[in-house]
């Protein structure tokens, strides 16, 4: 039909316009955020453009359902107040009516948002942690700039290198400060070289001195020595990583159906199944008075989209705590907002009120006559 060529159109336009303004507002945020983490040392700074793509990414999923939200609401409310819909429901349709129009155009989105919530999520959750993790266990050697001082990751070492040789691999006029096992030793060298082994990196340093005192008394004691070597970093090989749980694909989560991965599944279906629902509450909440302000609609709409996503949000940290099952979660959020949302629909569509079902009532009672 004609109406529903125009209805989609129109609905394109205002979510592609929209989704342009949510991603970049999304990625300025991430890219403030993203270079206060890279300057604290949380990231590495060379890779601030791929974490803020990766971040992007897995916000796309929530940025493509707010998105078709605010298009259905922008685009009906739009249409109530220029009384376009005045002649559609003068033909004999009613607010029901839209739900199929509406769900032929956003169809698609959910389609995406489904792929993007159960493949690309963990994939990117993954991809920023991979990045993370490189850079937090890189070498003590590897932090050391030269001319500065620099602290190891545990503390326990203070590094200093005059000058680096090409290759970082070799420095001159080496210093190193650590406190470890109720000693402080100050090591001092003309000259060091790194050295990988089985066991981990080592620092070998020729021609220097070491002060070692034990914390709380006052001897020193001093030592000479043309070749020492000193462990800066075990092998990496033997470091466990934690992996959270957002970053493990969903195959892996159906494998192991425990709370922490049940948990996370209904976040990653939340996403689906709550576009589904922001789509039919989005035909209900866009009937307003002309009258009234044109944005209250709006504004009621982004409570609800907040207020849904904190309770599925939230959801998911009860099944992880074992505090409610899957099934009971889904059914009655989802399941709840859904029917919630069709009752709200059949009310505006056969307009039902109490007022009108009152004086219904009362019509359909008989008149008793009294005879004189």
């Amino acid at each position: 039909m004609l109406f529903h060529s125009s209805l989609r159109l129109e609905l394109a336009r205002s979510f592609g316009a929209v989704l342009v303004v949510l991603v970049t507002v999304v990625m300025t945020m991430t890219l403030i955020r993203t270079l206060g983490q890279a300057s604290r040392g949380n990231f590495n700074p060379a890779d601030v453009t791929q974490i803020m793509g990766y971040t992007v990414l897995a916000y796309m999923p929530t940025l493509l359902a707010l998105s078709l939200f605010i298009a259905v609401i922008s685009t009906l409310s739009r249409m109530y107040r220029d009384s376009e819909m005045v002649i559609w429901f003068c033909s004999g349709k009613g607010p029901s009516s839209l739900v199929k129009p509406l769900m032929r155009f956003a169809w698609p989105v959910f389609a995406v948002v489904a792929l993007l919530a159960l493949l690309v999520l963990p994939w990117s959750n993954q991809q920023i942690e991979t990045l993370k993790s490189q850079y937090e266990r890189r070498g003590d050697l590897d932090r050391i700039e030269p001319g500065q001082f620099q602290e190891s990751s545990d503390g326990s070492r203070v590094f200093f290198v005059e000058k680096n040789a090409e290759g970082q691999t070799t420095g001159s006029n080496v210093f190193i400060a650590t406190t470890e096992r109720g000693k402080e030793t100050v090591t001092s060298a003309r000259s060091g070289r790194i050295e990988r082994l089985p066991q981990g990196q080592f620092l070998m340093l020729n021609n220097g001195q070491r002060l070692e005192r034990v914390i709380g008394t006052t001897d020193l004691k001093l030592s000479q020595f043309g070749l020492y070597g000193t462990q800066v970093s075990e092998d990496a090989g033997s470091l466990t990583a934690y992996v959270p749980v957002n970053t493990l694909p969903t195959t892996a989560l159906l494998k192991d159906l425990n709370n922490l991965h049940l948990g996370e599944l209904s976040w990653r279906l939340g996403l689906v199944l709550t576009a589904i629902n922001l789509v039919i509450i989005g035909i209900v909440v866009s009937n307003v008075n002309p009258r009234l302000n044109k944005s209250i609609n709006l504004v009621f709409a982004m409570f609800t989209f907040v207020a849904y996503f904190n309770v599925v949000n939230l959801g998911q940290n009860w099944i992880a705590a074992g505090d409610v099952s899957f099934a009971m979660l889904m059914l009655l959020l989802h399941g709840g907002v859904f029917l919630v949302a069709m009752l709200w629909l059949a009310k505006a569509h056969n307009q039902w009120s109490v007022g009108r079902w009152l004086a219904r009532k009362a019509a359909r009672k008989p008149v008793v006559m009294e005879q004189p």
